[in-house]
């Protein structure tokens, strides 16, 4: 039996506010942001989007009847939840009209809790033939404003639908993880920016990827040699490429060459996007097979997963005869294109406009509704959500 991704799903809010621009109101060189952080755009969530509803959007963009009538396990991977106790994916299951008769949770490890919930999954299909399972990570990435950690802040969500004979990526059953009680980043339960020590956190991150890396090579008996590209966890996208760095003399002159055009691709939606915490990396190999024209049926694909705290994994999947027929890039594109470019001041101004933690009742500025699932306010301390889709 085979496992793994047969589709993927991307959503990300309809506003963005432009580095160059935020770089010029901070007093900061543009090349700061965009060379040295790696950031071109920043997705901009009003308070009419959240994790439920990113989430169901992106799963939206592939999910039929058919589809909703199989599942038989729901999972939300997020490291800014709306609910103390209570899991965002069982509104996502209203909202969607999934399968009633299925185990719908939420999974919390920072940026690693959408890859705990893919191989949940995994193991759930593998010791139930037949039934499906929605994996979903979905996050917002906040700082504060002029904050240092700012220029690395981003919204949206990656769906997956994990089936038995996958049709665009199986998922291999082998992989590398390493767990270690680490404070680079953290988000305390009374606050929505989180707390993080950007280079301990970087020194971090390379040393989970050296770690996992290699013992994955010690077990599978594997160099660069087998992989068509890596994929990485992207909190911004200059991350990525110093992990990536650090295993690259292993390989020739040749190979290096084209796991670096590779890895140019699997970072341009982050670029236009931002940090999608648990999502981040699936966002990477959404880019990668929307953009890159060279992958075919059969490329290995190696992904590293990061959470800080710490959790990393490395493992990896391969694409499967007719994937391109299952993305939906031009939709991506589409999506991206048609956004709305919010001024400096107008993106602080939907930026402070959020749900508060208190218990009176909250409606969401409808100036900024977008989308096909909203939050349209907090009543009664509970959250009320709406479907927009238009026939």
């Amino acid at each position: 039996m085979t496992i793994g991704i047969d589709q993927l799903g991307l959503y990300t809010p309809n506003y963005f506010v432009d580095m160059v621009k935020l770089a010029q109101a901070r007093g900061d060189e543009p090349d700061k942001y965009t060379i040295g952080i790696g950031q071109d755009q920043q997705a901009v969530p009003p308070s009419s989007q959240d994790v439920v509803t990113m989430g169901a959007n992106a799963a939206n963009q592939f999910m039929t009847a058919e589809m909703a009538d199989k599942i038989g396990l729901i999972v939300l991977g997020t490291e800014t939840g709306i609910d103390a106790s209570k899991a965002g994916s069982l509104y996502i299951q209203q909202l969607l009209g999934l399968n009633s008769r299925s185990r719908a949770i939420e999974i919390k490890e920072a940026c690693y809790g959408a890859t705990a919930g893919l191989m949940l999954a995994r193991d759930f299909i593998a010791s139930h033939p037949g039934q499906t399972a929605l994996v979903i990570a979905s996050d917002i990435a906040r700082y504060g404003l002029k904050s240092s950690g700012e220029v690395t802040q981003g919204a949206g969500a990656v769906a997956m639908l994990v089936t038995e004979n996958p049709r665009i990526m199986t998922i291999e059953p082998e992989s590398s993880y390493f767990s270690e009680q680490v404070m680079d980043f953290w988000r305390p339960v009374y606050t929505d920016n989180a707390i993080a020590f950007g280079k301990y956190s970087t020194e971090q991150y390379i040393h989970f990827f050296e770690t996992t890396w290699a013992d994955y090579q010690a077990q599978m008996g594997r160099t660069l040699a087998d992989f068509k590209a890596l994929t990485f966890h992207l909190p911004y996208t200059k991350m990525g490429l110093k992990a990536l760095r650090t295993a690259l003399p292993a390989a020739d002159d040749q190979k290096q060459a084209e796991l670096l055009a590779l890895y140019q691709d699997s970072i341009q939606y982050s670029r236009r996007i931002g940090n999608i915490y648990t999502g981040s990396l699936y966002l990477g190999l959404v880019s990668l097979l929307d953009l890159n024209q060279t992958l075919q049926a059969g490329d290995r694909i190696g992904l590293f997963s990061y959470g800080s705290g710490a959790v990393g994994e490395f493992f990896a999947g391969e694409l499967v005869p007719g994937f391109r027929s299952q993305l939906h890039t031009s939709d991506n594109q589409a999506m991206l294109d048609q956004r709305v470019e919010l001024s400096v001041a107008d993106y602080e101004r939907v930026y402070s406009d959020k749900v508060p933690y208190a218990a009176e009742d909250y409606r969401s500025n409808q100036e900024f509704f977008a989308g096909d699932f909203v939050l349209t306010g907090v009543v009664n301390q509970q959250r009320q959500y709406e479907a927009r889709i238009h026939g």
